[in-house]
């Protein structure tokens, strides 16, 4: 996952040197560059960006009054103070910055930013809803969760069944399970997990058992483990 970054610095050189410290980090794509406050603020109106690498002093007004304004947009970027100067660090965090960085920037400390500006990516991402499968031809498909009925485990891959077909998956049952939510899915069996919105009925199975029917094409029906049925009861409110 890319971090979309913006560098504002009235000095080429010191926006030279750190485009080129961040170059060493892939993940980084610089898609715009500011030498004052003005041309800043329209930058950051017309591209879409996660961070902004902002210097204090600068033309027009200071790095602490860009950062305010453009932290009241409703998608907030990381703003990253880079300056020569240490004394602007209070106010730089009283305006909720991510860091502060003093020239001339080590490239150790811009990695640990980096870093932090990654997993913070990763953790704001929406969650992927769909598994891949294998179809006719064997090319991979995406299912979104709400078309997978049941799973059941095929050795060390896994059977995905959706209202009326079957499809191969490349992971584990246990991989998967792991992979979906657990509000919405339960495992009922060592070898079986179930889309409980897709459960129509609930019948009597063996003592102490029941079983789970599904509005699926075959209108499957699926033994509940004597260890899941108390859970699963719970669960249903049954």
């Amino acid at each position: 996952m890319s971090i979309r970054a913006l560098i504002v610095d009235d000095e080429a050189p010191a926006r030279g040197e750190l485009r080129y410290l961040l170059a060493a980090h892939p993940e980084v794509e610089v898609v715009g560059e500011a030498a004052a406050a003005g041309e800043a603020l329209a930058l950051a109106e017309s591209v879409r960006y996660d961070v902004v690498f902002l210097d204090v002093e600068l033309p027009g007004m200071t790095g602490i009054e860009v950062a305010r304004l453009v932290l009241d947009r409703r998608e907030r970027p990381a703003v990253v103070f880079v300056t020569a100067h240490e004394r602007y660090a209070v106010d730089a965090f009283a305006v909720e910055a991510f860091d502060y960085l003093v020239k001339p920037v080590e490239p150790e400390r811009l990695a640990r930013v980096v870093e932090r500006l990654a997993r913070q990516r990763r953790a704001e991402a929406p969650p992927v809803e769909k598994i891949a499968v294998v179809s006719a031809g064997g090319a991979k498909t995406l299912l979104d969760y709400d078309a997978v009925y049941w799973i059941e485990a095929d050795g060390d891959y896994s059977r995905v069944h959706t209202y009326d077909r079957a499809y191969l998956a490349t992971s584990s049952l246990r991989e998967l399970e792991e992979l979906l939510p657990a509000g919405r899915f339960a495992r009922i069996h060592r070898s079986h997990v179930v889309n409980l919105a897709k459960v129509a009925a609930v019948r009597r199975g063996a003592p102490d058992r029941i079983r789970l029917a599904l509005d699926d094409k075959e209108q499957t029906e699926l033994d509940v483990a004597r260890r899941q049925t108390r859970a699963l009861r719970e669960r249903l409110r049954l």
